[in-house]
């Protein structure tokens, strides 16, 4: 059966005619689209008939000796880690004045950033593990004043750490701790729980 060609619509504009494809491009996509196959099916189909290179004059088309390989199902992209919500302000004064408690401590002092950086990573998935839910993460105030540039690396490296993707899994959120806990010097952090 042939398919008629489009129909030109002499109320559009020139540019936006659709096209009439001729007899041999149109052929030429017949002979193409029976070899393809579809990527899903979405319910029973009915096989198509394949038509004859006698049937399209002037197209010769070549059986390839190897079936056509389709195209891989396309992969899932990764789900978002969750974002970082703050604490609440009722969280924030329980745990500064010690009503509820604090369930585990990490001290970062005098560790490297490659150092620091696998403790606060080990210490996290250990604590999203045991599922506690506040911990306390020191990482000293730096000397104020002093000449280094590099000191207090810890203190502005451990809160952008905690907000990179691999950190978010275990993170629900975290704030600076209140002065009798270390003040800026160390971070309440939230512990996200397992799922089970």
């Amino acid at each position: 059966m042939k398919r008629k060609g489009y129909l030109l619509q002499p109320d559009l504009p020139l540019s936006r005619r659709a096209r009439v494809l001729s007899e041999e491009e149109r052929a030429l996509w017949d002979a193409i689209a029976t070899q393809l196959k579809p990527l899903r099916r979405k319910g029973p189909t009915k096989p198509r008939v394949a038509q004859s290179s006698a049937e399209t004059p002037g197209v010769h088309v070549k059986a390839s000796p190897r079936p056509v390989a389709s195209a891989a199902a396309p992969k899932l992209p990764r789900p978002a880690a969750p974002p970082l919500v703050p604490l609440g302000r009722r969280e924030r004064s329980r745990l500064s004045r010690g009503s509820s408690e604090i369930d585990a401590r990490l001290d970062l002092h005098g560790m490297t950033q490659a150092g620091a950086h696998r403790a606060l990573l080990g210490f996290l998935k250990r604590a999203h593990r045991k599922g506690l839910t506040f911990v306390l993460v020191i990482t000293g105030k730096g000397a104020l004043g002093a000449a280094d540039s590099e000191r207090g690396v810890l203190r502005r490296q451990v809160p952008h750490w905690l907000s990179l993707p691999e950190f978010r899994p275990l993170v629900v959120g975290f704030e600076p701790a209140h002065g009798g806990h270390g003040g800026a010097g160390a971070l309440y952090v939230r512990i996200r729980r397992a799922r089970s």
